[in-house]
């Protein structure tokens, strides 16, 4: 018990440094860009009409006239003590506007994550036990397809199948349109994030699923995996016992570390669903020159990241016997 809590508090501390460097990387990105947020969220033709005066108020409003240096400082010191700042395009507290979108996409991306885990498991288990016939073949080339394909193809592609040919699902946005907050039902939110999850699923379990086929195909032929087929064991018990045991840590790696590709995945696809989410104001951020808001989302969206490799590593010690033995001499 010691060394685990050793263990997760060194990768809290490993954590709390990447969250530091992803946070600096992000903002000297947006002091490198070449966007005026002035142009960008004012206009040319307004900013030729105004005073001098009300330049320079804007200038301080969106610290164009702060250096950068101080402007990090600021925001970190403020990050520090748990205050991410205020949006500047919403006004209100980054905190807020990040959990008011989070609180749309987080469920959304759980549901995903979960399902990508499972498809992508049974289609490389199922791919690696019929190693090179069809199932095999077929699994391998949808596979191959799917990573190939862009995931706002893909989005496009579902939305013009179910919301505009079949009609069966909306097209997008969270919830229907003109519906006060109270009267929409969990049955309108899972229909609205329907197409969303299924895009980010489908893009997430080919990986999951090569991977998985490869070690199984290794793992089903090692010695030991011969020799209990010598002494009459059933391909299903060999696949259970023997197979699906030890490609377990792999797919717990492979699981975990898919969170990275959904958030990534999430921007594009929600900008095509105009799904409210954490992507989408990620984007807004990012083209609206809003610093503080795009910075919350980054680390917050990178301390997730962070915090499902810690959970992939503590979990192989529950799986694997070996490594909580390894630990405990250790």
């Amino acid at each position: 018990m010691k060394h685990r809590l050793q263990f997760a508090g060194k990768k809290l501390l490993r954590m709390i440094t990447l969250l530091l460097g992803v946070s600096l990387v992000t903002f000297l990105l947006m002091a490198a860009s070449p966007l005026d947020p002035l142009q960008t969220n004012v206009g040319q033709a307004a900013l030729g009409s105004m005073r001098p005066e009300q330049i320079a108020r804007l200038e301080a409003y969106w610290g164009v006239d702060t250096p950068p240096v101080q402007r990090y400082l600021g925001w970190l010191s403020g990050f520090v003590r748990g205050d991410l700042g205020t949006s500047l395009l919403y006004r209100q507290p980054v905190t807020q506007v990040i959990a008011q979108r989070l609180s749309s996409s987080l469920w959304l991306m759980a549901v995903a994550w979960v399902f990508s885990g499972v498809l992508g498991m049974a289609l490389g288990v199922l791919a690696g036990a019929c190693q090179d016939r069809l199932p095999d073949r077929l699994i391998r080339g949808w596979c191959l397809l799917v990573s190939s394909t862009p995931a706002f193809w893909l989005a496009l592609l579902l939305m013009m199948i179910f919301s505009v040919w079949l009609g069966v699902l909306p097209i997008g946005l969270s919830v229907p349109i003109g519906t006060e907050t109270a009267a929409v039902t969990l049955i309108d939110r899972l229909r609205h994030a329907a197409l969303p999850a299924l895009t980010l699923s489908v893009t997430g379990s080919a990986g999951i699923a090569l991977h998985t086929r490869e070690k199984l195909v290794e793992v089903l032929e090692c010695d030991y995996i011969l020799f209990a087929r010598a002494r009459g064991e059933s391909a299903k018990s060999i696949l259970l016992r023997h197979g699906l045991r030890n490609v377990a840590l792999p797919g717990i790696t492979l699981q975990f570390a898919s969170i990275s590709e959904i958030f990534g995945g999430s921007v594009l696809v929600e900008q095509v669903f105009s799904y409210p989410g954490l992507g989408q104001a990620a984007v807004t951020a990012g083209l609206g020159s809003d610093l503080p808001l795009l910075l919350g989302i980054t680390v917050i969206s990178a301390a997730i990241v962070f915090g499902g490799n810690l959970a992939a590593d503590l979990l192989y010690g529950a799986v694997d016997p070996k490594i909580r033995r390894g630990a405990a001499r250790t």
